[in-house]
């Protein structure tokens, strides 16, 4: 029987916890782990722009394409490579013959360039003796000819086109020492500003580093202080409050309706005692003109009087009054507030707010041992850090600093370069641009002053100072083209080279290859510089750089590091729980409800089920519904009939009277019913509530108490594994950001290919463009001087003024250009 019912108990106790679990709100049974925190970003490194924003390479398709034919082979690494480390053996006689094999179209243009320089001067001396002796066009004799106008026309047009094509280049010539001129004014502030490029990635690469050390500082100190705080107390009282709650609740509420109950009884109270003196004394009013009235009633004179007999016979204030024994509800009342029940519910309360407080005190030597292991985990983030060789970039930073100041101080000299640079640019320029002005001025006064009728020696001075100006032009060719053409091979030898050997490696990346090789710098080996076990080149290292990639890919860091290892927290995670599995926390249990407040409640709820408060309400309305002045009405009416006048009189008295009490209960007695029917409304409404109100109350703290006896360790250990994970949540946040940060973020290395991408265009496609394409212009020139020479010569001829003529009988007059005509008249003649 007794298991029997201790099943009972048993099912009826699941049963109502699960009700009371389901009126839990959502997400108040347990607080939730701090959300993540917002970790931050890596500090980037400064960059400069670029000052070289004009053209330098507008010629390179042409210039590179001559180069490419001049130059055709591949590019020789494995000769390079043997130059640099083996120069011995290049000196020998088999070295310099596969050096000059390689140069051999170098050396084609080379000894063209040296027959120009000898032949050119050669040439003028020999032309200018031969036209000395009458030959050559020094004779100032022109036969005239059936096509001296054809062959005058060719010359001025071939003389007209490469003039032309000379002035072309003469523009590209002041372009490219303009550019050059440029390049070199502004090269060591772009050579300072991409160091400085190079510098500020290497010092914030140490700063990224240093968050990263910082953000697992913080993070260790944020678990610390949760452990070291109430937190996991908070946790815990957390998992309680969804169990102690409702009891605690219930019996603060079952306190409020004790006390508004005892309020209740004590307004009826008060209300009856002003109320029913004033009835009793309505009462004996009514009673003494009922009398009255029938005295007058039963008199002789009075017609008709019987008949208001039976309403007299009713005329009363119906209210006894009679209420129930107020005194057992009061003691009960009494008996239930002396429990103490809202003492109780506070008891309750302070021991739910004093659980973190407890559990920190309880835990004390646990949290110690956790911020030990902690404190491992953190030197173990640190150490990570520590044994990436990283730092050992910043041993870059004192040469890169050196170099930078030398740059600087060079300043003045690389000015005083580029202005010497554009003035002898523009001479050069400008003495091309005479043989042109010459040869333009020629083709001008020439055709402006020539006339196709006039006689060879009586040519106009206009046309002959054309003949002059190209003659002149001539003579300026010879003097200084073959020293032009010494410039040209000088400028084409260092620029073409630069442009084989450095540019074209460099924009294929071939060079990258050169200096991988491995002991091509001598005691210069990348990985025992940065302390590597891995095998890096500079190739590699670029290509890397190139698509911005971390150093951890760059350096291959995974080959030293085994990150995935050092970062994981599982041992750490594995020790901190058992810690807190074997914590002996001890929560002081309390009694929620003594046996002698519950017996007081169930007395409190048996008394109120038990009263009727029906009778007392009906008495009330009894009370409302008196009507006296209907009475009184009747009684003016019977008096109106009267022919006794002082039965009329006196049957109005009566009824004035009966007025007068009306009136006395309308607002005397009326007023304190209205209030005690209201009370007693009141009052009924919370007793019948008061039944389950109780037994809710009993049920929960049942309820509470078994949680507290049977469960609570169970409750505890729940809540200490929900705050280790949520600690260890943290963690894995931290250590998941710092794999991400270390693998994927840390030192991108895309400026230091972008500062060699810059170098690149610095030296390539600014300086050695605008080099090889002002030996291209010049050379240019020089090359078209020759047919120039040689069209000028003829051309001058025709517009010269001679000294004798060669008479043409048959001769065809030809019209001339541009504004040379022939006279209808000399036709006819």
């Amino acid at each position: 029987m007794g298991l029997r019912m201790r099943g009972l108990e048993l099912g009826t106790l699941l049963i109502w916890s699960c009700f009371l679990l389901l009126l839990q709100p959502c997400g108040s049974m347990e607080p939730s782990c701090p959300a993540d925190a917002r970790r931050p970003v890596l500090q980037t490194p400064n960059s400069t722009y670029t000052q070289l924003n004009y053209n330098s390479a507008f010629m390179s398709p042409i210039v590179n394409s001559f180069l490419g034919s001049v130059q055709s082979k591949p590019f020789p690494k494995d000769l390079l490579i043997k130059m640099i480390t083996q120069p011995s053996e290049i000196m020998q006689t088999e070295g310099v013959t596969e050096v000059l094999k390689y140069e051999i179209g170098f050396l084609v243009c080379i000894a063209i360039g040296i027959l120009y320089i000898i032949l050119m001067p050669l040439i003028g001396l020999i032309f200018a003796c031969c036209r000395c002796c009458g030959n050559c066009g020094g004779r100032m004799k022109q036969e005239q000819m059936s096509n001296i106008h054809c062959k005058r026309r060719s010359f001025y047009w071939s003389t007209f086109f490469i003039t032309s094509v000379i002035l072309a280049g003469n523009v590209c010539m002041f372009l490219s020492c303009t550019h050059t001129s440029e390049t070199l004014m502004n090269s060591p502030t772009e050579v300072s500003n991409i160091l400085e490029d190079v510098k500020s990635y290497l010092v914030t690469v140490p700063k990224q580093i240093g968050q990263v050390v910082d953000e697992s500082s913080l993070t260790v100190e944020k678990v610390k202080s949760s452990l070291n705080g109430s937190s996991l107390g908070e946790f815990i009282q957390s998992g309680l409050k969804g169990h102690l709650d409702p009891s605690i609740k219930s019996i603060s509420e079952i306190a409020q309706v004790i006390n508004s109950t005892g309020v209740a009884l004590q307004h009826v109270n008060n209300t009856l005692e002003q109320l029913m003196p004033k009835v009793d004394e309505l009462n004996v009013n009514i009673s003494a003109v009922r009398q009255r009235i029938n005295v007058t009633l039963s008199l002789p004179g009075c017609v008709n009087c019987t008949s208001l007999q039976p309403k007299l016979d009713k005329l009363s204030l119906d209210a006894d009054l009679e209420f129930p024994d107020q005194t057992e509800l009061m003691s009960a009342v009494n008996k239930a507030e002396n429990a103490d029940v809202i003492g109780q519910a506070n008891k309750g309360n302070d021991f739910f707010d004093d659980i973190p407080q407890k559990v920190k005190t309880e835990t004390t030597q646990t949290v110690k041992l956790a911020v030990s292991e902690l404190e491992k985990l953190k030197s173990q983030i640190s150490d990570v850090t520590k044994r990436l060789p990283l730092d050992k970039l910043e041993n870059f930073l004192q040469p890169l600093t050196e170099v930078q100041q030398d740059v600087l101080d060079v300043t003045q000299y690389t000015q005083l370069s580029s202005k010497i640079s554009l003035g002898v640019g523009l001479v050069l320029s400008c003495l091309i641009l005479l043989v042109v002005v010459c040869n333009f001025l020629g083709l001008l006064l020439g055709a402006v002053g020539l006339k196709p009728l006039d006689d060879p020696s009586e040519r106009s001075c206009t046309s002959s100072c054309g003949g002059i100006f190209f003659m002149a032009g001539v003579g300026f060719s010879f003097l200084v083209s073959w020293i032009f053409m010494i410039v040209v091979v000088i400028l084409f030898i260092v620029g073409g080279n630069l442009h084989t050997f450095v540019c074209a490696p460099w924009q294929s990346k071939e060079i990258f290859q050169i200096l991988s090789t491995p002991g091509l710098i001598p005691g210069f080996n990348l990985s025992t510089t940065l302390q590597l076990n891995t095998d890096l080149t500079i190739g590699s290292m670029y290509s890397d750089c190139q698509m911005n990639k971390p150093l951890w890919t760059t350096l291959h860091l995974n080959g030293i590091i085994n990150l995935e290892d050092v970062l994981n927290i599982s041992k750490f995670e594995g020790q901190i729980y058992q810690y807190f599995e074997n914590a002996d926390i001890n929560i002081a249990n309390i009694t929620i409800l003594t046996s002698d407040v519950k017996s007081q409640l169930r007395n409190f709820s048996d008394s109120f089920s038990s009263t009727n408060f029906s009778s007392i309400t009906q008495q009330m309305n009894n009370i409302s519904e008196t009507n006296l002045n209907s009475t009184a009405d009747d009684l003016d009416d019977m008096a109106s009939k009267q022919t006794n006048k002082n039965i009329s009189d006196e049957l109005h008295k009566q009824a004035q009277e009966l007025r007068n009490i009306q009136t006395a209960i309308t607002f005397s007695i009326m007023p304190l019913v209205v209030e005690l029917n209201s009370t007693i409304k009141n009052l009924s409404r919370t007793a019948s509530q008061i039944n389950d109100t109780v037994g809710t109350v009993l049920r929960s703290v049942v309820y509470a108490q078994d949680i507290m006896n049977y469960n609570i360790s169970q409750i505890v250990k729940k809540e200490s594994r929900t705050f280790v994970d949520c600690q260890f949540k943290i963690f894995r946040s931290f250590t998941q950001w710092a794999n991400q940060t270390i693998t994927e973020q840390l030192g991108r290395c895309g400026p230091a290919a972008a500062a060699i991408d810059r170098s690149e265009n610095l030296l390539c496609r600014h300086l050695v463009a605008s080099l090889n394409a002002f030996w291209f212009s010049l050379g240019w020139c020089m090359m078209f001087l020759i047919p120039s020479i040689i069209f000028s010569v003829k051309l001058a001829e025709f517009y010269r003024r001679m000294e004798c003529t060669d008479v043409y009988e048959n001769k065809v007059v030809m019209d001339t250009f541009p504004r040379a005509s022939i006279n209808p008249q000399s036709i006819g003649s």
